[in-house]
């Protein structure tokens, strides 16, 4: 389930954003969640594991009018190939419908894998 990011999460949230290869560096990390915070269009939502009740990943969006960018996806590695991610951009994708998700350069072929997989019968 995906939740919506608090203060109250700033923790947890930098622990997971870390496994992100960019974001190793704690001086990088604290200067991108100071990004999600200074505009409203940025986001960050936590993804509460519903067989355990953990906070397992995170998504980094930035909002425009027709489309929701997907910056950054980092899952526990406790709860990779869960297909975790996948369940993921499906919530996303209801909680900011009708707006297309896209991804940059790094989160791309991970959307593409993801509308592939969401298309099949």
């Amino acid at each position: 389930m995906l939740i919506r990011y608090k203060p109250d999460y700033q923790k947890i949230t930098m622990g997971l954003l870390s496994y992100v290869p960019d974001l190793k560096e704690t001086s990088r990390l604290t200067n991108e969640m100071q990004w999600y915070d200074q505009e409203e269009n940025r986001q960050l939502f936590l993804w509460k594991s519903q067989e355990t009740g953990d906070l397992a990943g995170v998504i980094g969006i930035e909002e425009e009018d027709e489309i929701i960018l997907l910056r950054h996806i980092a899952i526990n590695p406790s709860y990779r190939d869960e297909g975790m991610a996948y369940s993921m951009l499906d919530a996303l994708n209801k909680t900011c419908s009708p707006k297309r998700i896209v991804g940059t350069l790094e989160t791309a072929s991970l959307i593409t894998k993801w509308q592939r997989e969401t298309e099949k019968p």
